[in-house]
């Protein structure tokens, strides 16, 4: 197992990607030893294992999604086995992912939510307002991954009077991308430099209060704590609530323009994007409601 994460970390593999399959392929291994008294090893794995192991993630509440991607990086482990000659039959070629219905878009804030929000994050204290006004601004304006930005530095930075752009380096897949900024954006992203007084253009964007780069939970903290702030309930608010959010309101005002919004979100397929155009829990109802109000007329 440990020469197999070792070999993760040449593959091209986003950071945040790498710490899921570890995160996973240790879930599987706590839940192993207790079923079993014996060391793991990869050759005696069976596919009875794999599939006693997506039981109990199911009898445990585990939704699709999360049992589907531990058991992926199962098949990636015995794919890895089976290339370096340790597994001569894959146990998880017969293991079927379970089935994810998702027939509704991505919930996002409303823009009166979305404001709720930003005045939160503009009265942070300790000095922080700055810093937590651009970095929710920026979430909503460019839909970045959170992964995305925990890892920007002050020079991935470009504005002008009229144009400005974030350039995304470890994107998904470690693919790079420009992401332009718009008006609001660069106003927030200003105001929080100057507000840090010209900082090196090596230096982390988002810092800490002890001036070190913010990872990826403290950012997801600090909108979790902005968003209790801000008394919204409607939602659980986090860091891909804002990247939704961004998704809705582009195709909102730029009707069909999904090529666009995939590029956009650094996303591989438009099928991905795609989601976004399905119809919300709102739009059924609307469309019920119109339906009900023509029959009784």
């Amino acid at each position: 197992m440990t020469s197999f994460l070792s070999s993760l970390a040449h593959d091209d593999l986003a950071p945040a990607t790498l710490r899921g399959y570890r995160y996973d392929l240790r879930h599987f291994l706590a839940w192993r030893s207790t079923v079993q008294d014996a060391p793991f090893t990869i050759e005696g794995l069976a596919e009875y294992d794999l599939i006693a192991y997506r039981q109990h993630m199911v009898a445990a509440g585990r939704r699709p999604a999360t049992v589907n991607r531990r058991l992926d990086a199962l098949r990636r482990l015995c794919r890895w086995a089976r290339g370096t000659g340790a597994l001569s039959a894959d146990a998880t070629s017969n293991v079927r992912p379970m089935r994810t219905i998702r027939n509704r878009q991505p919930v996002g804030l409303t823009d009166v939510e979305s404001h709720a929000l930003l005045r939160a994050a503009g009265a942070s204290s300790h000095g922080l307002a700055a810093r937590n006004y651009a970095l929710v601004q920026l979430m909503l304006q460019a839909g970045l991954r959170v992964g995305e930005v925990a890892t920007l530095h002050v020079g991935d930075i470009t504005m002008n009077d009229r144009s400005g752009s974030v350039r995304i380096r470890q994107g998904k897949g470690l693919k790079a991308r420009d992401v332009p900024l718009n008006a609001t954006a660069r106003r927030a992203l200003k105001q929080h430099l100057e507000h840090r007084q010209a900082p090196d253009r090596t230096l982390a964007l988002f810092v800490s209060s002890r001036e070190t780069a913010m990872p990826v939970r403290t950012i997801q903290s600090v909108i979790a704590s902005i968003a209790r702030r801000a008394r919204l309930k409607r939602v659980a608010v986090s860091a891909h609530t804002l990247r939704h959010t961004f998704a809705l309101g582009y195709l909102r005002d730029n009707p069909g323009k999904l090529l666009e919004l995939a590029s956009l979100l650094g996303h591989e397929s438009i099928d991905t994007t795609a989601i976004y155009t399905r119809p919300s829990r709102d739009d059924l109802a609307a469309d019920l409601e119109r339906s009900h109000l023509n029959v009784d007329g």
